[in-house]
């Protein structure tokens, strides 16, 4: 029995896959299971189209990430902090302090996917990260300048 897989499932495709299953299985567990619809010409060509659609929608995606990640690697942002002598600062710089400075250059990064390698604590210029969609990370310029 051909059935197309909604959704993937362990040992036997992936979502959007044509595959050939024993028909109790097809029948009793996959299809019931909201895992699997026949593979009719029209079940086929109505996946072929919601695969056609979200390859758009991941492609506009990657476009997108892209735009913000160069925008990204240009950008150098500035937060000031009060400091004490020998120019450490009192507490440090947080990935919260970065996502303000973003959102005030039109960048809305969550603080969760900013990636800080050591605390800042100190006035000066630092290398911070950002994971974006995919797996892509930017690179930007913090420089932390005393209050």
């Amino acid at each position: 029995m051909k059935v197309i897989l909604k959704e993937e499932v362990p040992h036997v495709g992936d979502s959007g896959q044509i595959v050939n299953v024993k028909p109790g299985f097809g029948r009793n567990y996959l299809i019931p299971q909201g895992l699997a619809d026949y593979a009719t010409p029209r079940n086929i060509k109505e996946m072929e189209h919601r695969l056609r659609v979200i390859k758009k929608q991941i492609d506009a995606a990657k476009a997108e990430v892209a735009e913000v990640k160069a925008r990204l690697e240009q950008l150098s942002i500035t937060i000031a902090k009060p400091s004490g002598d020998n120019d450490k600062l009192f507490g440090s710089v947080t990935t919260a302090d970065i996502e303000k400075a973003l959102a005030a250059e039109n960048l809305t990064i969550d603080k969760r996917r900013i990636i800080i390698d050591e605390p800042i604590k100190t006035l000066g210029d630092f290398t911070v990260k950002a994971k974006l969609f995919g797996g892509a990370l930017a690179e930007f310029k913090v420089w932390v300048v005393k209050q």
